[in-house]
Formats: structure tokens, sequence, C-alpha cells
């Protein structure tokens, strides 16, 4: 199941999470299991080195995967970094088609589009410290909308 290991740097999947939400339950679980079945898979705590600048190490990452799983959490939105990666994603499946699949970790999918609850909280927040008219807030939210209207998984307490 894992794609050709001929190419180097190359990653079958990229996690995009918020650590806080999902580190130690549900995302130790996806990425043993994909582990497991020899899924080569990229997880910012298991790859970044010490001393690596965080965003290009990261759109590397996400450009050298085949995959991208966003987990989306209560406090995803929270995170100026998710927000970069979920709309790097989302621009990479536009431009080369990249396979996105979102999980809706304990939210559902209209929060994220159509941003409700901590997801209107945190855009708030980030149109009070970025501008309310901001370029980068409004591709974050598009980036929202259009990840958050693929289908995918829906898992409340599991």
């Amino acid at each position: 199941m894992a794609v050709s290991s001929e190419l180097k740097g190359n990653y079958d999947v990229f996690l995009s999470f918020r650590g806080t939400d999902v580190r130690n339950n549900f995302l130790g679980h996806l990425y043993a299991a994909l582990d497991q079945k020899g899924i080569y898979t990229y997880i910012d705590s298991e790859e970044l080195r010490k001393g690596e600048q965080i965003t290009p190490a990261l759109i590397k990452a996400i450009e050298d995967s085949c995959i991208a799983i966003i987990i989306f959490s209560e406090d995803y939105a929270s995170s100026p970094w998710c927000l970069e990666e979920v709309e790097k994603i989302m621009e990479c499946k536009e431009q080369r088609g990249l396979t996105v699949f979102p999980v809706f970790y304990k939210v559902e999918p209209k929060e994220v589009r159509t941003p409700r609850g901590s997801y209107r909280e945190a855009m708030v927040k980030h149109e009070n410290k970025f501008g309310r008219d901001s370029e980068k807030v409004k591709r974050w939210e598009k980036a929202l909308l259009d990840a958050g209207s693929l289908s995918g998984w829906e898992l409340k307490d599991k």
C-alpha cells in the first residue's frame, strides 16, 4: 500500500493536526496504525529536526506527500500554523491533485465550513490580530470552507 520508496523524501501521508487536542489519543492510534501497515507518514513531532524552521519543513512535507489527512479538532483553527497547513494542503489539492481526507474529531463539518463555535471564535481573534479584511484570514477561511466541504469522517467520542 505504500508509495514507491525509490522517491527519496516523499511521504505517503501528511498528518495535519492541533497537537494539544489529539496528540496523546486519536493521533497516536492513527499514526501507529499507518506505520504498522508500512505507510510512510509525516508527523511533525517525529520528522522535524531541532533547529529546522517549521514553515519551510512543513511546506516541503506537504508538497512531498501523496495524501493529506486533516484532523479538524476543537482548537485546530486557533493555530495559525494549522491554518497555514490547511491552506497549503488545499493549494496542493488544486494544483497537483493531492488527495485530502478530513477527519472531524469532536466537531461537525459545518463548524469548519462556515466557522461556528470554536472555529468562529478563532477566526474573530485572527481578524482582530491581522485585520478584518486581511488577505491571510480570507485565504484561511476559504481553505476551511473547501476542506470542510470534502467528504470525510466524523468522530464524536471514538
